[in-house]
């Protein structure tokens, strides 16, 4: 379930929807199952980032992009995917992040940490039921309503 949080400034519906979608897209063409495809974003208060002492917003701002497309002056992502996935992998989603983004030459700050996660460490809802992420279809939907039950663990 790779989860990406993007922390900018804030960003217009329409380009996160578009970054959304690409990411999905990458990520559905390498077998992820598009719903367990998470991205999320965080709008940045101004200086609330700082790279050494300076707040990125004093670091000089792109130029403006091809097309009219608005540059990407500053991000920092946080995401999180299986442990099980290999170096070429994770090159290639760090890369494609970025495109997604539109980091270029001109983009003041960009700063990705890929945090491999195990399953069994990313809990969901299913339907009204807290699940562990690995266990997800090995079990029958509870029948109850209401409050998110935690599931049991029985020792090995």
């Amino acid at each position: 379930m790779p989860t990406i949080t993007i922390t900018s400034p804030e960003l217009p519906a329409r380009r996160r929807r578009a970054v959304a979608v690409r990411l999905t897209r990458w990520l559905t063409g390498r077998g992820v199952t598009a719903t367990h495809a998470v991205v999320r974003f965080v709008t940045e208060e101004p200086g609330s980032l700082y790279a050494g002492a300076f707040p990125v917003e004093a670091l000089p701002a792109p130029a403006a992009g091809a097309g009219g497309a608005e540059p990407l002056h500053h991000a920092s992502v946080v995401c999180q995917i299986g442990v099980d996935r290999d170096a070429g992998f994770r090159d290639e989603l760090a890369a494609e992040i970025a495109a997604a983004l539109g980091v270029g030459p001109g983009t003041a700050f960009f700063y990705l940490d890929l945090q491999p996660t195990a399953r069994g460490h990313v809990y969901v809802a299913d339907h009204g039921a807290l699940r562990r992420v690995d266990t997800l279809g090995d079990l029958p939907a509870p029948a109850t309503e209401g409050a998110l039950p935690r599931r049991e663990e029985t020792p090995a």
